[in-house]
């Protein structure tokens, strides 16, 4: 039965209310809830819709060629269906990742595990401007006997735009004339090449030559592809070994390249920490000077603690000890920008309070959190080497030693806060007799909170002046007594020191 319009009508009339309806979807019948009491209303069936199974397109199952393919071949269509398939297989994998560690990963990190890992489903770009001819490549099988997939590009634009991540070498043939290049003369017989190892550094890249043309194959190779084939000897079998060789070879250089820019940076990195160390300007001084640091941080050359001596033109000697709280990088940097002012300051004239003030606005300046604060320790030995001045900003009290007299820390009394701490605050300067003949020791925090074996007991200050004494009663003096004191305390703390320690001597012997 039809109406106006050509329509088909229903075989029978929409009922309201009925059983059954036609239309899109199926229905079926449910029993109504019933009214709550006194509503006066029987119970009722009402449709509930449940939606109809889509039917399987032919073509999706496999069993008939798609009707219409937008222009396409079923070739085509099946290449297009297998690349949304690929790509819906990576989304998957990358929300797996996601998920698994709690953030996406992003582009470097899922191109150096590409770079790292075989691949598993090779793919090849080929680039050759004859694809009317005979077919270059052959049947592709990896190594797992899966078969490889093939891209063609008939250009370098069209290179270009296939050449995606999952793109795992390039078969170029060198007689591909270089963009801008055809008929203009170029002596450059691979400008093709070098233009493609720009367009993907990352990728393998094979070059195909004439078999009468093996010098422009290995010139090829020179200029940076990882292997050359000749075109009329390619087979199946040859082309997938050396696929799958340059894509190892490749991978091989780029693991060792990253290893060698890893190894330069860790060089220019201890050059760069080597020459932000210190180097004491004592010339003239009859003081002997010696110096231990070692820093906190695994690997590392530079760590928050800080030091330095130089001596004026008037003949007095400065030394100066300190340590920015924190581990990392930027508490290094902070010290090295601190040592450097507090030399500056000290070449200029500046002693005792009014350097510490100054040292403080350097680093409010400086610091990259306003809860970072240093201690500092600074003294200042007149020029006949028997009295100084001793500033503290809450750091330890340096150690003293005399012949006839047992090591003893100098007075901290007047210890005045941290830098970075107090706005406006002062730092008195007290007046300390050395005598004749003294060994000064200054030190950070490092040296003496080291553990005393597996327990909660930390070495201390006390514990530090005995185990001097003892060592000095052993007849160690210099570089000697130094490089004793950290070895005993690292070894008291089961370990190496988690802070970082810097220890600093001066000597005075008439």
């Amino acid at each position: 039965m039809t109406v106006a319009g050509g329509r088909a009508a229903c075989p029978t009339p929409f009922r309201c209310g009925a059983g059954t309806r036609y239309g899109p979807r199926r229905w079926v019948e449910v029993p109504r809830p019933a009214m709550p009491s006194g509503g006066g209303k029987e119970p009722k069936t009402m449709p509930v819709p449940v939606p109809r199974p889509r039917a399987i397109p032919a073509v999706e199952s496999g069993q008939a060629q798609a009707a219409s393919t937008g222009g396409r071949t079923p070739a085509e269509h099946s290449e297009a269906r297998a690349a949304h398939t690929r790509d819906a297989a990576e989304n998957t994998t990358n929300t797996i990742d996601s998920a698994d560690t709690g953030k996406p990963r992003n582009a470097e990190t899922a191109r150096n595990t590409a770079e790292n890992s075989t691949p598993t489903n090779l793919t090849l770009l080929l680039i050759e401007d004859d694809p009317a001819g005979p077919p270059i490549v052959p049947d592709l099988l990896d190594q797992a006997g899966k078969p490889i997939r093939v891209r063609t590009a008939r250009n370098l634009t069209e290179a270009e735009r296939l050449l995606t991540d999952d793109v795992h070498c390039i078969l170029l043939d060198l007689a591909l004339p270089a963009p801008g290049r055809a008929g203009d003369g170029d002596d450059d017989e691979l400008a093709v090449l070098r233009h493609v190892l720009e367009l993907a550094p990352r990728h393998a890249v094979l070059a195909l030559t004439a078999s009468n043309d093996a010098e422009r194959g290995a010139e090829a190779v020179r200029v940076g592809a990882q292997d050359y084939l000749f075109r009329d000897e390619l087979d199946g079998r040859l082309l997938s070994r050396a696929i799958r060789y340059a894509v190892e070879r490749k991978r091989s250089e780029s693991a060792e390249r990253r290893l060698a820019e890893g190894r330069l940076r860790a060089q220019e990195n201890r050059r760069l920490e080597r020459g932000l160390l210190p180097t004491p300007l004592l010339e003239g001084s009859p003081l002997r000077f010696a110096a231990r640091y070692r820093p906190g941080r695994s690997r590392a050359l530079l760590g928050g603690d800080f030091y330095d001596v130089v001596r004026t033109p008037d003949g007095t000697v400065h030394a100066m000890i300190g340590d920015v709280c924190g581990h990392g990088p930027d508490e290094a940097a902070l010290g090295v920008e601190l040592r450097i002012a507090w030399r500056a300051l000290t070449l200029a004239g500046l002693c005792g309070d009014e350097l510490l003030g100054t040292l403080q606005e350097v680093l409010e300046h400086e610091r990259s959190d306003d809860e970072i604060f240093a201690t500092l320790c600074a003294v200042d030995i007149a020029p006949d080497g028997r009295r100084a001045g001793l500033c503290l900003a809450g750091h330890p009290a340096p150690l003293i030693a005399a012949p006839g007299r047992p090591a003893r820390l100098l007075p901290y009394d007047n210890n005045g806060p941290a830098l970075g701490l107090l706005p406006g605050a002062r730092w008195p300067r007290m007046q300390v007799e050395l005598g004749a003949e003294w060994t000064l020791m200054l030190y950070t925090d490092g040296l003496i909170e080291g553990r005393v074996g597996a327990g909660r007991e930390r070495l201390g200050q006390e514990g530090m002046v005995e185990m001097v004494r003892r060592q000095l009663a052993q007849g160690l003096r210099g570089e000697e007594l130094l490089q004793a004191a950290v070895n005993e305390v690292r070894d008291l703390n089961g370990g190496e020191l988690t802070d970082d320690v810097a220890v600093l001597l001066l000597d005075r012997v008439p």
